[in-house]
């Protein structure tokens, strides 16, 4: 009997055994000073971690999962949050993006309230940090402290919530973690390749002063083997083999959108990473930007159309 989740993550480990020993063999020929070879195999290792940790999370079933992804919102939030500056009068807005706005949202995600769960940050809690912010009596750039800081629960803790509410969904004859596996498999796979084309045949900047390492061959070489990698996995999903092209597609321009966003907001703070707590990668939401983008999109896709 096949199992189309397992299958992908012994897939997944095989290729993450094949990259650990070309990182191995490059540091012997080069040597362990190169810092290529060095942020190699330190993204390599991290991605060990990464793939580990979400697998036993979602063969865990829904609520382990959930509790994961909280977890991340929250570090994210919080990397965006350090880098963006703040005043006293922010107190008790921040306290209800902390304490009510991410716990709530993962909640109402747990007990499966897809109408409150759709509705309750973009509609409740964008009002309420708005009356939390007045409250703290500090009228100096109030409308554009407001902003920064609905717009980084909106994406920090909205946005990502939208991947494990996959596991919400009800689809024929598949399950929601196949459905979150495809959308992190091909979105991960997106950034991935998206920097080897670049590196390899990269010659056009695509936005050189928001992100320079984006280049159009990057953008279109890895967004094609993305999507190559989502239809050779549409096993996974209810979505046909050519359905799963186009589904694919909507997670790679999600993906890059919220690279490219991320980056120029980044760029704006004068600042290279979000933080420093993945080796080789930055920080969680270096990692999570793209998700953060394409899971909304590729869950009403699907809810739409296939369920």
């Amino acid at each position: 009997m096949k199992h189309p989740v397992l299958d992908t993550f012994g897939a997944i480990l095989v290729l993450l055994v094949i990259a650990t020993l070309i990182g191995l063999a490059l540091r012997l020929v080069k040597g362990a000073g190169d810092a290529t070879v060095r942020n190699l195999n330190e993204r390599i290792a991290s991605w060990w971690v990464i793939v580990l940790i979400f697998g036993l999370a979602l063969l865990g079933g829904p609520y382990p999962t959930i509790l994961l992804f909280a977890f991340c919102a929250f570090f994210a939030f919080r990397e965006f949050i350090t880098l963006t500056p703040t005043r006293p009068g922010d107190y008790w807005a921040l306290l209800l993006a902390f304490y009510v706005a991410l716990p709530g949202q993962f909640l109402l995600l747990a007990w499966g309230w897809y109408g409150m769960f759709a509705i309750f940050i973009p509609v409740y809690m964008v009002f309420a940090l708005g009356a939390a912010g007045a409250m703290g009596a500090d009228t100096d750039a109030f409308l554009e402290r407001t902003g920064k800081l609905t717009w980084a629960v909106l994406v920090c803790i909205y946005g990502l919530s939208y991947a494990p509410a996959l596991l919400m969904l009800h689809v024929p004859g598949r399950t929601g973690a196949g459905l979150l596996l495809f959308l992190l498999v091909v979105v991960q796979a997106s950034d991935v390749f998206q920097y080897v084309f670049g590196k390899l045949f990269g010659r056009t900047k695509l936005a050189p002063r928001v992100s320079p390492s984006k280049t159009v061959e990057g953008l279109l070489g890895g967004g094609a083997t993305a999507i190559l990698i989502g239809m050779a996995l549409h096993g996974l999903t209810p979505f046909g083999f050519w359905q799963a092209g186009p589904m694919a597609l909507a997670i790679v321009i999600g993906g890059f959108a919220g690279g490219l966003v991320l980056s120029a907001v980044k760029r704006s703070l004068g600042a290279k990473d979000w933080g420093t707590m993945l080796a080789g990668h930055g920080g969680m939401l270096d990692r999570m930007d793209s998700i953060c983008f394409a899971a909304p999109l590729f869950f009403h896709l699907t809810r739409y159309f296939f369920t």
